[in-house]
């Protein structure tokens, strides 16, 4: 298993403080990507039981953290790596909000199992026609952000800040 990097006390990938998961892999190839170091499967780092210890320890140590934003490459295309850091994560510390930022549409994964996990979800490929640097948390206006938990619920897609 591979990831691209981590940013502690991040204040700039979602609402608050906290950490950035960078993963490895991304199909989407979106022209004008920020990050095309991370759409080869090969690349980065090995992700390890310490890298996971860390991010685990960073939350238990530092409650002012009250994010986790996994970020790319596709975090869809890493399960191996998210589900199981999620499921910890919210095993732990509750409060905290997971962040997922994907170049899948919401409404084509709603089903995979790893949403069960996701408070905010940035969905839809970077698209360089439509960029935007005045968009918050977003670099395309194709791109949303979704409320997952209350688009489950409600069974339509919610936007965040607008249930």
């Amino acid at each position: 298993m591979r990831y691209a990097g981590l940013i502690k006390d991040d204040v700039n990938n979602g609402d608050g403080v906290g950490l950035t998961l960078f993963t490895q892999f991304c199909p989407h190839h979106c022209r004008g990507c920020q990050n095309p170091e991370t759409w080869s499967k090969t690349g980065g780092l090995e992700y390890t039981n310490s890298v996971y210890n860390d991010i685990i320890n960073y939350f238990m140590e530092h409650k002012y953290a009250t994010r986790l934003t996994l970020s790319g490459g596709d975090p869809i295309c890493s399960p191996d790596i998210t589900q199981p850091l999620c499921k910890k994560i919210k095993e732990i510390r509750p409060d905290v909000k997971i962040w997922l930022y994907t170049g899948y549409i919401f409404e084509n994964i709603k089903d995979n199992p790893i949403l069960e996990y996701i408070d905010v979800m940035v969905d839809g490929p970077f698209i360089m026609e439509q960029r935007d640097i005045t968009l918050r948390f977003r670099g395309s206006a194709n791109q949303r952000i979704i409320d997952v938990q209350e688009s489950i619920k409600k069974g339509e897609t919610i936007l965040y800040g607008q249930q």
